[in-house]
């Protein structure tokens, strides 16, 4: 398939600039891939939507404040860096502004020299390998001189940083949120897990491959960015004895199905614990192994996310349900509304 086919129009007034002050009043598109019916309704009612005996999979990662400004300790020019993984001990992969300066051996100093960085291996469109120094616990000194990356499209400030991290967020690593996550509450959660839904927590580190759109034309050209997941033996066993008794493991958005299909590959089918890298790409063709429902948001025109949601669906369905909700004025991307497949 071409990557053109994945395009669409968006107005750009409907890109969410803000999330809405109470997490689960946002709107909830309910598509039917079997049915090709649409409902429309809030996010709140996703409640409706899950059966006892249902698995609800969430990616428990958490947002790192990874952007860092700094300057170069020989010239004192500006420097931008965003912390994409964690490649071994104090080294990282990172996205560099202006990476044409940043050559291997500058030294780079943040915050009057409290994080120094040197920059140790080029990589491709901007990508840097660098080695940092400081005094302390490294999260501890990110937190405090780093700031929360935002997508780009998103223009405002955001006052609360946790409004970019959902209510189940504790593994640190990621460079960008989960954001089908961002409309549970807890009280949600708990309504779900009173109707006798067992809630499951996996990580998957998000990188920004995820979002980015893809750009060779054609789609087996197109190679993802790895990133690490992890599924516990707990997790692993709670989804087996619910597939077992005829259960539904509905995954929250495509990070947490990417990391249960990569396994349902690995494993042919079954579900295993384990963890690793993966660069799994679920474009239309893809057949999928362990995931039956999912919520998932609105995502970028040609972006892979787009892809992995045709693929469960059908291409001309989902664009179908993307057109509705152009129409009925649905907020799209990171901190807009969402859609519950199945």
């Amino acid at each position: 398939m071409n990557t053109n086919d994945f395009d669409f129009d968006l107005p750009e007034e409907l890109i969410a600039q803000t999330p809405l002050e109470k997490r689960d009043s946002s709107k909830l598109l309910v598509i039917d891939s079997k049915t090709h019916r649409m409902i429309d309704t809030h996010f709140d009612a996703i409640v409706d939507e899950l059966n006892p005996g249902d698995a609800l999979v969430m990616n428990n990662t958490r947002v790192l404040p990874a952007r860092l400004y700094g300057e170069k300790s020989d010239t004192h020019g500006h420097v931008e860096l965003l912390l994409l993984k964690n490649t071994r001990g104090d080294q990282w992969e990172v996205l560099a502004k202006p990476a044409k300066r940043l050559k291997v051996g500058t030294e780079i100093s943040f915050g009057d020299g409290r994080l120094t960085a040197v920059i140790i291996r080029e990589l491709d469109h901007g990508g840097r390998i660098v080695e940092f120094s400081y005094n302390g616990i490294f999260l501890e000194v990110l937190e405090s001189l780093g700031e929360m990356p935002l997508p780009p499209y998103i223009h405002e400030k955001l006052e609360d940083h946790e409004r970019y991290q959902t209510v189940y967020a504790k593994e640190n690593g990621s460079a960008a949120a989960p954001t089908a996550g961002l409309h549970f509450t807890q009280e949600l959660l708990n309504k779900i897990a009173a109707k006798g839904v067992q809630l499951v927590e996996l990580t998957l580190h998000v990188g920004l491959g995820t979002f980015r759109p893809v750009s060779v034309e054609n789609l087996d050209q197109h190679e993802m960015h790895s990133e690490f997941y992890s599924l516990s033996e707990e997790a692993a066993q709670t989804l087996r004895n619910v597939k077992a008794k005829g259960g539904r493991i509905v995954a929250v958005g495509t990070t947490s199905i990417r990391t249960l299909e990569t396994i349902g590959n690995k494993f042919n089918g079954r579900i295993q614990a384990d963890s690793g890298w993966t660069n799994i790409f679920i474009k239309p063709g893809y057949k999928f192994k362990l995931v039956d429902a999912f919520s998932t948001n609105f995502h970028l025109p040609k972006s892979t996310l787009v892809m992995l949601v045709s693929a469960f669906a059908g291409r001309e369905f989902v664009f179908e349900a993307y057109q509705h909700a152009i129409q009925e004025h649905y907020r799209f991307f990171s901190f807009g509304d969402a859609m519950f497949v199945k």
